[in-house]
């Protein structure tokens, strides 16, 4: 059973109207519980995915200083500029690993997602990534003149997207687009960029969509019922 505090007040000079009293004093009771209230501390536990150590390939060179990370392969080179919330660090057999310099929640965001960054990078340089597109749709279709991507997509005239620098574009059977390269999110900007023009409507299914991208459709609407 909670304990009592009594707390004494003194009442308003004018006259209560409800009350009926004046210049007095009375005695009000309320729960110590409800006055002492503690505050407990909870840490956040560590990242899974940012506590995953980073193994780096034979052919790749890394280069750190400070919080500044440049990775060079075979495929081309990459840097990154950690913030001062997380740090990296390499141990004595070469493996990366990203730590959390802060014990604060922006700090607890940043170690998940800089640890897959890293990852990227030197997943990139070494084998490096690719993603597929396919055209859907009769008459869409796409080629390649010299360095820009020419798209047929229903308009009115051609899409001519100019290739970014380090992708490298493949198209077959004209309906089919492949994007590759070292930079992963290079890649995935270019290739959604592409997908923007025309992205696949619900109801037949046409436009530009990823490969492995499942176009959830729509019943159309019935004929009616005579």
């Amino acid at each position: 059973m909670a304990s009592t505090l009594s707390i004494p007040f003194q009442t308003s000079n004018f006259r209560s109207t409800f009350l009926g009293e004046k210049n007095g004093f009375s005695a009000s009771t309320m729960p110590v519980s409800h006055i002492v209230r503690l505050r407990k501390t909870i840490e956040c536990k560590e990242s899974r995915i940012g506590k995953q150590p980073i193994q780096v390939p034979s052919n790749v060179t890394i280069t750190l200083q400070g919080q500044d990370l440049k990775v060079k392969g075979p495929l081309g080179e990459l840097s990154l500029l950690y913030p001062r919330e997380v740090k990296i660090e390499r141990d004595d057999s070469g493996i990366l690993r990203v730590k959390k310099a802060l014990e604060t929640r922006r700090a607890n965001q940043m170690h998940g997602l800089f640890r897959t960054l890293t990852d990227n990078m030197v997943v990139g340089v070494s084998k490096g990534f690719e993603k597929k597109l396919q055209l859907v749709g009769v008459g869409y279709r796409a080629m390649l003149e010299g360095k820009d991507l020419v798209l047929n997509l229903g308009f009115s005239h051609p899409v001519r997207m100019a290739i970014p620098d380090g992708l490298q574009v493949k198209v077959e059977e004209n309906t089919r687009i492949t994007v590759s390269g070292y930079d992963k999110c290079a890649i995935g900007q270019f290739a959604a960029s592409i997908r923007q023009w025309r992205p696949p409507e619900p109801y037949k299914g046409k436009g530009v969509k990823y490969a492995d991208e499942v176009v959830r459709r729509k019943e159309g609407k019935a004929g009616k019922k005579k």
